[in-house]
């Protein structure tokens, strides 16, 4: 097509074209449609398993059957208006739900069907949220059915915080709706799409449970739900896998939704087959082959039997069971053979928990073993070795050492620039839950570690810095991660602080702001650490200087204007507590209040939560000093909207506002004598003693935002 008639010499630069429906259109000096979605790049079926779990895959010749199921569905037309659009497949840990994922996709590509996918896992950064899922598929989407594309153009360029970048302000189902279902559905009623072959489109989404965010979750089912409903003849469809969680299957287990549970097809002859499998391509050991030559098959069919009944259907199982009795997780002077660790194998307790304790025991008596293993399991964002050793101040033969004999559980690279990633995200659940783990607990506390080495990591950054300018790209990994993360940590381990680490941690950040005095971050953290000492010890003065920072932290944008205000109203509150000067109280309402006027232009739950917690306290205060009454009626109404969030059962806010609603309650009584609320009152009081022995802390706050923290 000739799109410049009769011009002669002409050069034509950045130019995007789509050409849908007989029309083409044209996008000179346009941003390409990834940069303007910025999606994961790691997070889709194409991406490399060994850097991006999960590394599953479906060995040759198993879940046959179960693949041929789902894809009949998925390719099948949509010819009555009651035809489920969704497929949940569901099944415990380990039975092989993402392999199949990764397979059903394989087998759309090979087919050259289009095909979106969308992979979570837990502790991958973004992968592990749900607010880059639908840029995600959306730039999929728009490359494998290019007739959507112009849509998808459109609405993230009118309207660019659709990618929830770098702060969440748009809901998962609208942004669902805005890049995915709405330029589908406006392609598809254009003329029809050609790339789809006749076929419905397929987007994949996988391990929904490992996404963090489970009220944004059902919000993303619901409004799926939603628009199927609306368009009950679409050619589209969707494949869910997940554990059975609650908030997954409160949403997914109705008449819309055709369920699939993989339990009841996870059967001995696919274990069987992945065996033989694993077993032949391990005939070139040496060690296995001049076994064979001297004593004939290996293993034996009935050891063959015995392992299969043993491993009971688990995939995960399976796979590890073999790494142990082939040596692939073990070190290099073991003297065991295959054939010794086959009996042993038969012997390990076929839950998870077992594998792990047993393998992680062949490292436990190497230095800095804890060390290693707990900040695998409490990193934002995996690390290769050499990041993993920079951060916590070794060598990285000191990690690799560590890790060698634990390549049954964790995958270790062969090079040191390759992130270290665990083979399930089990893993990391068994490590972090201290019942289950016992001497491996990756404890809360080394968060505070993982703090300050980033911290020193911040520094050294900032002192190469003032004497280089090299680009981002050119840094090591271990300090982009604690540009990135250190936050979070401070967040995940400040109550684990010790004086002493407060205080190193105080230096440090002197030393950062030295670098960059007036910068915004370094002024913020400075007045986040000294607050929290001052939370500590009592110092009126370090309270003093905390004020001041968080004075000078005002003028900024909203999101840190409004972490600013709140911290400042905080720390006039606690300073209020002190020296009862009554001027702190005031002015810590009036901030809390401008802080709920910001949040209001620019919806963030968790930042309202924190400014409502903090508010109710100064008016609790205020109330007590002026006996006014509308501080009173304001504070029970901030209280009662506090109530209605989804606070974790016996949360410790939740039990403070439980206590603090029935006292304003009860001073209400005192003053109205109206007996409406003591049934109220006495229902709190009774709730608050029951759970107060129970408490857990405040995990549902975003950590990345420093607003989310509260104050003791």
């Amino acid at each position: 097509m000739n799109i410049l008639g009769w011009s002669h010499h002409a050069r034509v630069e950045n130019l995007n074209a789509y050409q849908v429906g007989g029309s083409l259109h044209l996008h000179p000096d346009d941003k390409s449609l990834f940069d303007l979605l910025e999606p994961i790049e790691d997070a889709s079926h194409t991406r490399d398993r060994k850097r991006s779990p999960p590394d599953s895959a479906c060995a040759r010749g198993t879940r046959v059957e179960v693949v041929q199921k789902v894809t009949t569905w998925s390719s099948s037309d949509i010819t009555e208006p009651d035809e489920p659009h969704i497929l949940w497949m569901h099944g415990y840990v380990g039975c092989g739900k993402s392999a199949i994922s990764q397979e059903v996709c394989r087998k759309w590509q090979l087919q050259g069907r289009p095909v979106a996918s969308y992979f979570f896992f837990r502790g991958a950064a973004d992968r592990s949220r749900i607010w880059r899922l639908a840029p995600t598929l959306a730039n999929q989407m728009a490359a494998s059915v290019p007739e959507t594309a112009p849509s998808v153009r459109a609405a993230v360029t009118s309207n660019p915080g659709l990618k929830n970048l770098p702060v969440a302000r748009t809901s998962v189902a609208m942004q669902m709706q805005c890049l995915v279902y709405g330029p589908f559905k406006t392609a598809m009623e254009r003329s029809p799409m050609g790339s789809l072959g006749g076929r419905p489109f397929l987007i994949v989404i996988d391990g929904l449970d490992e996404c963090e965010d489970k009220d944004e979750t059902q919000d993303l089912i619901e409004g799926m739900l939603a628009f199927f409903d609306e368009n009950p003849l679409i050619p589209l469809r969707v494949f869910i896998t997940s554990r059975v969680e609650q908030h997954i299957q409160s949403r997914l287990d109705v008449p819309g939704v055709c369920l699939f549970n993989l339990v009841d097809h996870c059967s001995d002859d696919d274990i069987a087959t992945l065996l033989d499998v694993l077993f032949e391509n391990e005939r070139r050991n040496p060690v296995v082959r001049a076994y064979i030559s001297e004593h004939g098959e290996w293993p034996k069919a009935i050891d063959k039997a015995l392992l299969i009944k043993h491993i009971g259907g688990s995939f995960i199982f399976a796979s590890s069971v073999f790494k142990f009795i082939m040596g692939l997780d073990t070190a290099s002077d073991d003297s065991k053979t295959p054939m010794d660790r086959l009996p042993l194998a038969l012997k390990m307790n076929p839950g998870l928990d077992g594998l792990y304790a047993q393998t992680l025991a062949l490292s436990q008596h190497l230095p800095h073993f804890l060390e290693v293993i707990s900040t695998i399991a409490l990193l934002e964002e995996p690390l290769p070795t050499s990041g993993i050793a920079e951060l916590l101040g070794l060598s990285t033969y000191e990690v690799v050492n560590v890790l060698v004999n634990l390549q049954a559980i964790i995958q270790v690279p062969g090079t040191d620039n390759t992130p270290v990633t665990l083979f399930h995200t089990s893993l990391r659940d068994f490590l972090t839950t201290q019942s289950r783990s016992d001497q491996f607990f990756a404890r809360p506390c080394h968060h505070a570690r993982l703090f300050l080495r980033c911290l020193r990591l911040k520094l050294m950054y900032h002192q190469h810095h003032s004497a280089s300018s090299h680009p981002l790209s050119r840094r090591q990994p271990a300090a982009v991660y604690a540009l990135r993360y250190l936050w979070d940590h401070l967040f995940r381990g400040k109550h684990s602080l010790q004086t002493s680490e407060l205080d190193s941690a105080v230096q440090l950040c002197r030393e950062i702001l030295g670098f960059h005095p007036g910068v915004l971050d370094p002024i913020r953290l400075l007045a986040y650490v000294i607050h929290i000492r001052a939370n500590r010890t009592g110092s009126l003065v370090d309270l003093d200087e905390a004020i001041s920072l968080w004075r000078g932290a005002q003028s900024s944008p909203h999101m840190d204007r409004l972490s600013s205000l709140s911290r400042l109203g905080s720390a006039l509150q606690e300073h209020y507590q002190l020296t009862k000067t009554v001027a702190d109280l005031e002015e810590s309402i009036s901030l809390h209040h401008e802080a709920l006027e910001l949040e209001q232009a620019q919806p963030s739950p968790s930042g309202r939560l924190s400014v409502l917690i903090m508010l109710s306290r100064s008016l609790h205060d205020m109330y007590n000093q002026s006996h006014a009454l509308p501080h009173l009626q304001e504070a029970i109404a901030h209280c009662e909207e506090l109530l209605a969030f989804h606070l974790p059962v016996r949360n410790k806010y939740q039990l403070e506002i439980m206590s603090r609603l029935a006292a304003l309650l009860r001073a209400l009584f005192d003053v109205t004598g109206q007996e409406v609320d003591l049934p109220r009152i006495a229902s709190l009081k009774a709730q608050a003693l029951i759970d107060q022995n129970q408490v857990i802390g405040l995990e549902n706050i975003s950590p990345y935002n420093p607003l989310g923290v509260l104050s003791d």
